[in-house]
């Protein structure tokens, strides 16, 4: 799957797994978000082709909690202001 797919597709699960940010999800163009709606996606791929496989629930398990992770982590970016992580110019570190 090319990477605007995965990105794409990716955006969909989430709305529907997170149906409270669904419109901000389905809005966002932050490169950040972006990025962990392809993760997401690539994860699910991953697990789900674990599971078809049926022989190793507990990487079946790992990946559900990696995507139990990027979902806290894509709710968190939608709540944050865009560049929120960043320091100001001048800032000390």
């Amino acid at each position: 799957m090319a990477r605007s797919n995965r990105r794409e597709a990716g955006r969909r699960r989430l709305a529907m797994r997170l149906p409270e940010m669904r419109k901000l999800i389905m809005e966002t163009r932050d490169p950040w978000q972006l990025q962990l709606f392809e993760a997401y996606q690539m994860a699910v791929e991953a697990r789900d082709a674990v599971r078809r496989r049926g022989f190793d629930w507990k990487l079946v398990l790992e990946y559900d909690e990696t995507c139990f992770e990027i979902e806290k982590h894509v709710s968190r970016a939608i709540h944050e202001p865009p560049h929120a992580n960043e320091q100001k110019a001048g800032e000390p570190s």
